[in-house]
């Protein structure tokens, strides 16, 4: 594939993405979810887009000294700068280069998560993702889905908030609180 090609399904996923979030939701869509099938730390992985607000390739990220190896550090977005936090080490994995791709959680404070490859868009039915109670409330990891070439746990991107909140001791409201 050439670079013009890797280009140009780029440009068209991006599209695609900020398309969705444009779009009217149809009652329809609830029998669906759309999900962006990732790699982080060299493992497959999915994203809920429902749980997103925004996909950027190749933005730079500040580094930032401190004990969290999990921060990478920060960026700009749209005028507010944003803490920045790997995937991959949060999972637990070995982060052996520095993830090129940042999604935005849906949500305030603002926040970004960092993944190493993006491998698609794909629309899944709600059925088919199995979806795991978590019990002690540290497990980023919402379930398993499965999709071309295997399964893929599912990363809920608000358990991964929660875990950069208990991770840096700040408190996140809980739902009677707001």
């Amino acid at each position: 594939m050439s670079t013009n090609d890797v280009a140009d399904r780029l440009t068209g996923l991006r599209a695609d993405f900020d398309r969705s979030f444009a779009e009217p939701s149809r009652s329809h869509d609830l029998a669906f979810a759309e999900l962006l099938a990732v790699h982080a730390g060299g493992r497959p992985y999915a994203l809920r887009l429902s749980q997103a607000s925004g996909l950027h390739q190749g933005r730079p990220v500040t580094p930032l000294p401190g004990p969290q190896a999990a921060l990478l550090g920060v960026a700009g977005f749209g005028g507010a700068i944003v803490p920045v936090y790997d995937l991959a080490a949060l999972l637990g994995h070995a982060v052996p280069d520095r993830p090129r791709w940042l999604v935005l959680a849906a949500g305030a404070p603002p926040l970004a998560f960092a993944f190493h490859q993006l491998d698609g868009h794909v629309r899944v039915a709600a059925a088919d993702i199995v979806e795991e109670a978590r019990t002690d409330g540290g497990d980023i990891l919402s379930g398993m889905v499965p999709l071309a070439g295997g399964t893929r746990p599912v990363i809920d991107l608000p358990a991964a908030r929660a875990s950069v909140h208990r991770l840096t001791g700040h408190h996140q409201p809980t739902e009677q609180e707001r």
